[in-house]
């Protein structure tokens, strides 16, 4: 029998209230085969724990910690946003990549993220080839913009899902108490910058004709200002105020981030900031209604005490679901969600090639958004649904809840040389 390898998890780019379900999918699962995985080692703040030799070691933490990742938000280990360049741009970064996985007796690989997460998987997938170094590379999907292809929905959006829906429903009882003489117009934004599931999602409160919101912003519709202030105005004819869910990456007719702020992030996405003010001036100027806005920004992201129950069960079964994968001999593949049924609904664990993933963005269908542009269908509304359904609320103690924080014991160097990123 040959000797057991350690593993190598890591979270990469914005974090999610169930990311850490994942991270002990991929733990416990793990650990339930000692012969053939002998410890699993985290990396700190991501692929870059990686790169610096700064790795975790997952065996000290106790059986009962790591079950509480399961109800724990954010990301347990850090997270980062760095992408490895092409191996032709960049072969340094691999060389060290395999330097330190063979100083660490590192043959499988499981990185927890999005779709340039889904990039660096799969560039690690090919690292063997290229460099003469085993390794087995499986991606564990994750990100609240549900935009990676093959899979039904991403583990993070469901739980961003349900918090928008939930907020805008509530606001909207806000606003709708007060119209006569206070706020007419309130407008959340929420993230998406390609991809309008989040704000989608936002329909779900609209259970009825005049229900909030009674306009979404979709970035797969060009904004047209005059059909927005006349929707506004209309809304607040009829129902006596106007609610409003807009996504950052909202476009102009000619194609421009209607709130792009200059400058880029680390994975070179233009830099997005103040949609909601600007359509709250862009209201005040037009009809001189008063106004409110609010960005969900990291609350939406990071709420796990009104996480979906669903999404918290698919986050922990593709982590699962990634262990026994590479076990199996898989390397360069993702684990997915596939849809059996939409009522009741049932699904079960697929998975995807990462050659078809990385790079690909999966926007809202055409379908799924009303013809006014300003809602959604009812076919969205049955692909949503139940992905909000559930609760799991974590334990409570003293009115908050009670999240755990690891020892994050460090794992002794062994390359004896500092890498600079």
């Amino acid at each position: 029998m040959a000797k057991p390898v350690n593993a190598f998890y890591a979270q990469s780019g914005g974090v999610t209230a169930v990311i850490n379900a994942s991270a002990a999918g991929v733990i416990e699962a793990a650990r339930e085969h000692p012969d053939v995985i002998a410890k699993v080692y985290a990396g700190r703040n991501g692929i870059i724990g990686a790169l610096t030799e700064d790795l975790i070691d997952t065996s000290q933490e106790s059986a009962a910690d790591i079950a509480a990742l399961r109800h724990t938000p954010a990301g347990a280990f850090g997270s980062c946003r760095y992408k490895l360049k092409g191996f032709d741009k960049n072969q340094a970064e691999y060389e060290r990549l395999i330097e330190v996985f063979r100083a660490h007796d590192i043959g499988y690989f499981f990185y927890n993220g999005g779709g340039d997460s889904a990039d660096t998987c799969l560039k690690v997938s090919q690292l063997g080839a290229k460099l003469g170094y085993p390794i087995q590379a499986i991606h564990v999907p994750k990100t609240v913009d549900n935009d990676l292809p093959f899979t039904d929905c991403c583990p993070g959006f469901g739980s961003v899902a349900k918090y928008v829906a939930v907020s805008i429903k509530e606001a909207a009882f806000d606003v709708a108490s007060m119209a006569r003489t206070s706020t007419k117009v309130f407008i959340l934004e929420v993230m998406g910058r390609h991809a309008g599931w989040i704000a989608a999602a936002g329909g779900l409160a609209a259970q009825q004709e005049g229900d909030a919101p009674q306009i979404i912003l979709f970035p797969e519709v060009k904004f047209d200002q005059t059909a927005f202030i006349d929707r506004v105005r209309q809304s607040v004819e009829h129902n006596g105020y106007c609610a409003i869910v807009a996504s950052e990456g909202l476009q102009t007719l000619d194609g421009r981030f209607f709130s792009e702020a200059g400058g880029t992030d680390a994975f070179g996405h233009s830099q997005l900031g103040g949609l909601a003010p600007r359509l709250a001036e862009l209201v005040k100027e037009k009809t001189r209604y008063k106004y409110h806005w609010a960005v969900a920004d990291y609350l939406q992201r990071a709420a796990r005490h009104i996480a979906s129950k669903v999404d918290v069960e698919q986050a922990y079964a593709v982590g699962r679901a990634a262990v026994e994968m590479a076990l199996a001999g898989k390397s360069g593949m993702m684990a997915t969600i596939v849809r059996d049924a939409d009522t009741p609904y049932r699904w079960h664990v697929g998975e995807a090639p990462l050659a078809q993933v990385a790079n690909v963005e999966k926007k809202m269908p055409r379908e799924f958004i009303s013809a006014d542009g300003f809602g959604i269908t009812d076919a969205c509304r049955r692909y949503l649904a139940p992905l909000i359904e559930g609760e799991a609320y974590p334990p409570y103690a003293g009115g908050l809840p009670q999240y755990v924080k690891l020892k994050s014991a460090p794992v002794p160097k062994r390359t004896g040389r500092e890498f600079t990123i």
